[in-house]
């Protein structure tokens, strides 16, 4: 089991930036798969981004490429997702998630809520313009 806790939300002008951070406990956090995933009102929860155990392999949602960029540090156990040029449309819960199953990096099921087991509260970003 493991425990995530989000920080680094809030309210942002168009174009500004964050620095979201989730730190993880009760696990060696470098076995975890690490992914980010957002639910803005009215929608279901979209994936973000992912990045493998070893921080080598990162993926992104296509409709934040070239904008976010996930990280991990596994000395500290915190997983980040630095989100620059952010749009309104961005305004959305993020939830930091953690798996163990290596399918959530397959190509058939990358992405997917439903790889993932473990999650944080989620934290608010809005961005006004």
């Amino acid at each position: 089991q493991v425990q995530l806790v989000e920080s680094g939300g809030g309210l942002v002008q168009a174009g500004g930036s964050l620095r979201l951070s989730c730190a993880a406990s009760g696990r060696t956090f470098s076995s975890y798969v690490m992914g980010w995933f957002r639910q803005a009102p009215g929608k279901e929860r979209e994936f973000v981004a992912g990045i493998s155990r070893s921080g080598g392999s990162t993926f992104y949602a296509d409709s934040v490429k070239g904008r976010f960029t996930i990280s991990r540090d596994n000395a500290k156990n915190t997983v980040y997702l630095q989100v620059n040029s952010l749009k309104p449309e961005d305004t959305a819960v993020y939830y930091c998630a953690a798996t163990l199953r290596p399918s959530a990096l397959a190509r058939a099921t990358n992405g997917s809520w439903r790889e993932y087991d473990y999650w944080g509260q989620g934290i608010q970003v809005t961005v006004s313009s």
